[in-house]
């Protein structure tokens, strides 16, 4: 089956097309894939084939419902939909709130529930709700499409991690708990980690770790998640690109009388202005960041700090957690690309077993490898996500399967364990 993924973030959509079947999990035929960056601003379109043709070019997109109408036509005229043409399309959605926690079919009833979702996650459900209309539109009905969730992998939280302290009456009138985000990448990290290790998925017992502009960890064992850094929207949990991470709840409030702003605005300035742009008041790109840091720049170092100090902190929370870990595993942006900031992370973790080996993790931009030491009890890896991958084989099992979202009764059944 032909699949055209779509995994759109607030100002991108990443696009693969392949040839996946239920029968070769793991082993699709990828025919070419690309991104078209920067939406709303000038941005580029990039793509490169199986059969070697690339292409980078300015790109002025105005929304993601355009870059999709941009993917479909760059892929049509090369000549890689000949002859069937596109027989599935896969979504990544970021926000499935509780009743979506299995890779669903796409009807008008199943959209206009994902468009009640989209105050919880605003800069994501939004985008791609945009690609998901845009895509219909242009491929017609009998095209099937497949939305597959962020939060799902986070579903099976038991209470006492999926809940906040607030009545159990108020949580349930209002759908609040702790979602959890960026669940494919933490799904892959773990699968991948299983195949690698010759472990059982089910047997692996691991701190999953994507830090990218958007951060967050994941507590993983049995190849479930028990716990995730994220919470009812993707501004809790570690510091990020733009996002403060965890701040005192009465936080919002406070400024909102002192500054004399709705709650909204300071809503807005906790996601948009803060995390390490806010601290630096340079940027929220890490690289630019160490650079500046390298160059004295005290506020640069400050947010540099802040960050690898919050996700030590967090790892040492989950060994806790889960008792121990098998692996640390590094993905996102950050968590492949930046070595040093691994080491920072990870230094003075002697104690609990995880010692990094210096050329190993030097070495390790944008590869798989493992970065820890041979005798560590506790070991670190660096997985670059592939997402796509996991849409597509996730497209391709709804449909030949007919898998079902579960139900809110048995999210309810779940959780009283």
């Amino acid at each position: 089956m032909k699949v055209l993924t779509i995994n759109c973030g607030s100002s991108t959509l990443k696009f693969s097309l392949s040839e996946t079947s239920p029968l070769t999990s793991g082993r699709e035929q990828w025919l070419a894939r690309g991104i078209v960056d920067r939406i709303g601003t000038r941005g580029t379109l990039e793509f490169t084939a199986e059969n070697g043709g690339a292409l980078s070019q300015p790109a002025e997109v105005l929304d993601h419902g355009e870059a999709v109408a941009r993917t479909i036509g760059r892929l049509g005229s090369t000549g890689l939909l000949e002859p069937q043409g596109i027989e599935a399309v896969g979504h990544r959605v970021v926000h499935g709130g509780n009743r979506f926690v299995e890779p669903t079919l796409l009807d008008e009833e199943v959209v206009e529930a994902l468009e009640a979702l989209t105050e919880l996650a605003p800069l994501h459900n939004g985008p791609s709700l945009r690609a998901i209309r845009a895509a219909r539109a242009l491929l017609g009905s009998d095209v099937p499409m497949v939305a597959t969730f962020d939060t799902a992998f986070h579903a099976t939280l038991l209470g006492r991690s999926s809940w906040y302290a607030i009545p159990p009456e108020l949580a349930k009138k209002h759908g609040v708990r702790r979602y959890g985000f960026h669940g494919l990448a933490h799904r892959y990290m773990t699968e991948r980690y299983a195949v690698i290790a010759s472990t059982p998925v089910e047997h692996v017992k691991l701190i999953t770790l994507q830090l990218g502009n958007g951060c967050s960890a994941a507590a993983v064992e049995g190849g479930h998640s028990v716990d995730t850094s994220m919470g009812l929207t993707p501004l809790e949990g570690l510091m990020m690109g733009t996002r403060s991470g965890d701040v005192d709840p009465s936080l919002a409030g406070f400024l909102a009388r002192r500054e004399d702003v709705g709650i909204e605005e300071v809503e807005e300035w906790l996601n948009q202005r803060s995390g390490l742009l806010g601290v630096s008041g340079r940027s929220k790109d890490m690289r630019e960041l160490l650079e500046a840091e390298d160059r004295g720049d005290t506020r640069a170092a400050l947010a540099v700090e802040m960050f690898c100090y919050r996700v030590r902190k967090q790892i040492g929370a989950y060994l806790a957690a889960l008792g121990g870990a098998d692996a640390v595993v590094f993905a996102g942006g950050i968590g492949e690309n930046a070595p040093l900031v691994r080491a920072r992370v990870c230094a003075g973790m002697e104690w609990c077993g995880l010692q990094l080996d210096k050329k190993c993790n030097t070495k390790a931009v944008g590869t798989e490898a493992k970065i820890s030491m041979g005798d560590s009890r506790v070991h670190a890896y660096v997985l670059p996500v592939n997402e796509e991958e996991i849409i597509a084989r996730d497209t391709v099992r709804c449909l030949h399967e007919g898998v079902e979202y579960r139900t809110e009764k048995s999210e309810a059944e779940r959780n009283k364990r």
